[in-house]
């Protein structure tokens, strides 16, 4: 396994991270905890969860999951760097009551007691807000965040879907209080999706945060969709589906399988590999539902890419290039 540290901090976390957000709706505890094993055993040691996954009345379930395989012993807490998120509304449905979602100082206390209990350990490494609250400012969230971090429950502060100017604001805030502030943003970005190159991903390298990419396949865009179609009569769905439909994004990606055939390459493995090359990512979010596809994710930190397939690549999703010249000329 190879690590690196996250962004400006001393901690040590795997070039890839594995993503939770199937553990419960698509994928059972008992394979579930297989995959946590498996991802443990290979060296993978960064486990990114939130406290809504489960969705809809079974929110909490994801973490419970990880909770009950954190129970096993065996050393699986304490080899492992545990992020989870807040901000979604976690009130039962019919709860008439407020305070059950956001940042506001009331609700992060509410919500780390909450995670710590359904992951049954005593302290989360990377706290993400998982979303800009607009309605609360960073004085009092970083004021409930800094008593969690002296308290020992919270040892870092992440932000995800944040736009650059946000992050900024953030750490500048941080700054005057003397706080740590942001160390990670996690963020939409993929070859098929890059405007986070834009803004969010030059302040995260400004202010010294590990930029984390979510959806690294774009929905399974990227992940051999037409050859599958081609292959077993398998039809794309959801985000793909949808992108498909537009005759100019599937020229696209008949142009990136092409290419990756040319060379003899797998399209999943090619884009977390092709994450991996982009300054500032600390490492992807994978979300495998199986096994299988844990080990595929795997071999792409060995995937070394060559300079004629970056430059192919780069000719067939263009990044929007550097702002504001993207934009300003």
């Amino acid at each position: 396994m190879k690590y690196t540290q996250l962004g400006r901090t001393g901690l040590k976390v795997s070039r890839l991270v594995l993503g939770t957000m199937n553990f419960g709706p698509q994928t059972d505890e008992p394979t579930s905890h297989s995959i946590l094993d498996a991802a443990l055993a290979a060296g993978l040691n960064f486990v990114d969860t939130a406290n809504v996954y489960g969705w809809g009345e079974n929110k909490g379930r994801t973490e419970e999951i990880i909770g009950t395989w954190f129970a096993q012993g065996g050393g699986r807490r304490d080899k492992t760097v545990l992020a989870t998120k807040v901000y979604g509304n976690m009130a039962a449905e019919g709860d008439p009551w407020p305070n059950h979602d956001r940042l506001s100082a009331l609700n992060i206390r509410r919500a780390v007691e909450a995670s710590l209990k359904r992951l049954q350990t005593d302290y989360i490494d990377l706290y993400q807000f998982h979303h800009v609250d607009r309605r609360t400012p960073f004085e009092e969230i970083w004021q409930a965040v800094d008593v969690l971090i002296q308290q020992g429950k919270v040892l870092y502060a992440g932000s995800s879907n944040f736009p650059g100017y946000k992050i900024a604001q953030a750490n500048e805030t941080a700054a005057r209080r003397g706080s740590v502030g942001l160390v990670s943003e996690q963020c939409l970005y993929n070859l098929a999706e890059r405007r986070a190159e834009m803004e969010a991903v030059p302040a995260a390298q400004e202010y010294g945060l590990g930029v984390i990419p979510w959806s690294p396949l774009h929905g399974g865009l990227l992940g051999g969709v037409i050859r599958k179609e081609v292959e077993g009569g398998r039809r794309a769905s959801g985000r793909s589906a949808d992108a498909l439909a537009n005759t100019s994004v599937r020229a696209q990606v008949q142009a990136y399988e092409d290419l990756l055939d040319k060379h003899g390459l797998e399209p999943g493995e090619t884009a977390l590999a092709w994450l991996l090359t982009r300054p500032g990512v600390t490492g992807p979010i994978v979300g495998p539902r199986t096994a299988e596809q844990l080990e595929s994710a795997l071999r792409a930190l060995d995937l070394e890419l060559s300079q004629e397939v970056l430059a192919a690549l780069d000719e067939i999703f263009p990044g929007p290039g550097p702002s504001p010249e993207a934009f300003a000329w």
